[in-house]
């Protein structure tokens, strides 16, 4: 097994307790929400392993950490076998990792800058890793983006509100793609689109996981959706893993209660075509 991503007792803990003075006055004890308690996983290279589970099962938040937008309370997130929240990396180390993981949200109309065009937004991450020399190289890659994810290299240049939804999720993995990653986390990223849309977009990650060799770690509540894509399944419930096996096994299989629930209430879909 070509083991990418490694996920080690993964724990995250908020405080929420009132103001030091509220608790003195009113003698209320602190209070803390573990969002998500010791979850481990690992996926393999190429491959992509689903985390699938209600709202507020700490889904969203494993993916932060995941790429590096939280660091967890406890536990490793390892790329590659290198450690992504370890103190002791150097900028130009914790710089190259980061260049290998992006991210594509859950809402197209939320994460794309909408005072930006659609060509400065793909060539924000080209810039800031500095994968080409000059402009006439950047502005070839990011005609090569837009193509690659099936829009116009005229599209450059328009807003990102003279798209449809799904379109703009489009733009959303192209400037995932931007930086050359090996690995993408996509956050419900079909959530926001309509049934119609969203096999378009599953067919296009799919496709651009054969073409690229992308490893995804693919966030979601519904299981109709990770049957299409996903290779392996962990199921969460508040916070902690229950259950984790390979996709078919676990849709004809389900071991714990909590997964024969969230399999009968799945909406059946189709599969996109391979």
């Amino acid at each position: 097994m070509d083991e990418f991503i490694r996920v080690e007792q993964l724990h995250k803990r908020y405080d929420l307790s009132e103001p030091w003075l509220a608790r003195l006055i009113y003698r209320r004890p602190k209070r803390f929400l573990d969002a998500v308690d010791d979850v481990s996983f690992s996926i393999e290279r190429g491959k992509t392993f689903a985390l699938v589970g209600e709202s507020g099962s700490g889904k969203s938040t494993i993916a932060r950490m995941t790429v590096g937008l939280l660091t967890p309370t406890r536990g490793r997130v390892l790329i590659d076998g290198h450690d992504l929240h370890d103190e002791h990396l150097s900028q130009v180390e914790h710089r190259r990792i980061r260049q290998r993981l992006q991210m594509v949200f859950q809402s197209p109309y939320a994460s794309l800058n909408p005072r930006w065009r659609v060509g400065s937004i793909l060539a924000e991450p080209i810039r800031v890793f500095r994968l080409v020399e000059n402009r006439d190289a950047e502005q070839a890659r990011v005609r090569e983006l837009l193509e690659q994810v099936g829009l116009s290299a005229s599209d450059a240049k328009r807003y990102p509100h003279e798209f449809s939804g799904g379109q703009r999720q489009r733009i959303s993995i192209a400037r995932a793609l931007a930086s050359k990653p090996d690995f993408i986390v996509c956050d419900e990223p079909t959530s926001a689109l309509d049934v119609s849309v969203q096999a378009q977009v599953l067919n296009l990650l799919k496709q651009l996981q054969r073409d690229l060799g992308l490893t995804y770690l693919f966030i979601t509540h519904n299981l109709a959706v990770v049957r299409v894509m996903a290779h392996r399944i962990g199921v969460l419930k508040s916070g902690k893993l229950v259950e984790e096996q390979d996709t078919e096994k676990l849709i004809e299989s389900p071991q714990s209660d909590y997964t024969q629930m969230l399999i009968r209430s799945a909406p059946r879909i189709h599969r996109a075509a391979s």
